[in-house]
Parts: structure tokens; sequence; C-alpha cells
């Protein structure tokens, strides 16, 4: 179990050094963009960037019609999922497109679309091995235990309402999110090729209308394994130069482990100060209160 959780670790950080540059550990940025923070109540996502994609970001933007209809084919043809696309924003090879679903299963995801540069003409539209599939399973799993998600939702809006902590914005989420279910407090990483939602996904490849009575019993608690389930909750002090509270940090430990109601699963939580880094979307740095693997809450 232990190792199918270190491979899981390790596919993040992939995924994080593809998308958002060079990091050297969670939170650390080196190089250009390493000063280029904001306040995060006004962080939305628009100064994202890629490494090596500036001469591709300006050609996305002039075939931008044609990627967005490029990529909403790729997810319906696919992944049965209808799509909104929200950004656009160059790579080395193309451009990177940040999605979100339309449908009862909600999630959020990229494509990546190759180009002809020198031609400037979109060649294939493809994704990162078993991100999509990830993304979509982690919607899944919240679709079939909304009322665990509904009970955590709460805890952290009152938790939010009543302390000088904040989420990120909506339009953050939408414009550089791409990971899976989110919401502004948290966000939920499933395997791709975990055996106990894997029936639910294919059920609901060979019809998205399924109803949720039938996909429920498809999932199998025999194959959970809470361990892999990474709900990850991020916090933002709400004013600025306010260091990171180590007294609502213990609180919510302490409350994360009491509760019963809510998801299973592998809980990290940061609270971090209020300014996160705009060019790679992150807001962990060196003064960030941080708990997670392996001292993370296993909710089984």
């Amino acid at each position: 179990m232990e190792t199918k959780y270190k491979k899981n670790m390790c596919e993040m950080i992939g995924l994080s050094l593809l998308l958002g540059g060079c990091l050297h550990k969670e939170g650390e940025v080196n190089g250009p963009y390493k000063d280029t923070f904001v306040r995060v109540q006004e962080y939305v996502g628009d100064g994202y960037v890629l490494r090596g994609g500036e001469e591709a970001d300006k050609i996305a933007e002039e075939k931008s019609e044609e990627v967005k209809e490029e990529v909403k084919d790729f997810f319906m043809e696919t992944y049965k999922a209808d799509v909104k696309v929200h950004t656009i924003v160059g790579n080395v090879n193309g451009a990177t497109v940040f999605v979100e679903s339309t449908g009862p299963v909600h999630f959020y995801s990229s494509a990546i679309v190759s180009m002809d540069l020198s031609e400037k003409r979109v060649r294939d539209v493809s994704s990162l091995d078993g991100e999509v599939e990830g993304n979509i399973q982690g919607g899944l799993y919240r679709l079939l235990f909304k009322k665990e998600f509904q009970e955590l939702d709460r805890y952290l809006s009152e938790i939010v309402s009543g302390n000088p902590v904040v989420g990120k914005t909506e339009k953050s989420l939408q414009n550089v999110g791409g990971s899976g279910y989110m919401t502004p407090y948290y966000y939920l990483s499933v395997p791709p090729d975990d055996e106990a939602i894997l029936p639910v996904y294919e059920a609901y490849l060979q019809d998205p209308d399924t109803p949720v009575s039938e996909l429920k019993p498809l999932f199998s608690k025999e194959d959970f394994l809470a361990e892999d389930y990474m709900i990850t909750i991020q916090l933002y002090m709400e004013k600025d130069q306010a260091k990171p509270d180590k007294k609502l940090f213990n609180q919510i430990q302490k409350d994360l482990k009491a509760m019963d109601a809510i998801p299973k699963g592998n809980y990290n939580l940061f609270i971090n100060d209020n300014l996160i880094n705009e060019k790679v979307d992150d807001g962990v740095k060196e003064n960030s209160l941080e708990l997670s693997f392996p001292d993370s809450i296993v909710k089984e």
C-alpha cells in the first residue's frame, strides 16, 4: 500500500514539473518566477505560464477557436464528457488547454494540443497518461459520496467564515486548475488505475447518463484503499503579512480526526500566508504549515 501511495505522489510531482515550471521542492520555485507573488484574493490564473511556451502562446491565441473545437471533440469522443474551455496556454510544442466538465460528474482537467509551429497549424490533441481518467474518477467518487462531500464542504465553509483564512478564487480553478474534482478549499486526487472506482468509470464511459443509484453498487469496497484517495486542503491567510495560523492548523487536524461523516480518504493540510505564485499556481512556501505524507490523516 505504501508503495502505491508513493507512486501516486511521484506522478503528481511529475505533472507539476511539466505544467508549473522548475520546482526544487513543493512550493519552492527557482528561476525567473521565484518572486512573482500576488494576493490570493486577486489571483485568477491570468499570469500562469509554461516552460518554453512564448512562441506557441501567440500561435495558440491566433488559432484559439480551432483549438477549442478540437479539445471539445477530444473529450467527447474519448471520454463522453462535454467540457467548456477556460484557458489556452502555450507550451514548448503547442498549447495546454484547461477545461471544466458541464455534466453531473464535475471535474477540471487539461489537454495537450500539439502544433506545427512553423506552419501554424494544429496537429493533434492528447492528454498526459492517466490524467483525465483520474480527473473523471475523482468526479465520480464525489458523485457517489455526495452527502459526505457536502459535510466536508460545510465544515470548511464554517472554518473560513469563522477564521481569518480564505481559499482560492473559483476563477483560478477554472483557468488553471485542471486537477480533477476541486473546490476553492481542497482538491481530490484519485489514481487512474484504482480498482475500486474502475468499474464505476467503465460503466460511466458506456453510458454517461447512468444514474447514481446504478453506479454506486459498482464501487468495490473490497478494493478501496483510503490512503490512495488524497484530499488536499489548502487555505490562505486573509490579511497581508499574516503568518500561517498554527492554532487553526492544529484545530483542523483535531476536527478531521474526530469527524466520521466526511469522505473516506487521505487528508493533507496546508495553511499558507496570503500570497500565491501567479506564474506556477502555487502558494506553498517555507513558512507554510504542512501536514502531508507520512503524517497525513487517513479516514478509513
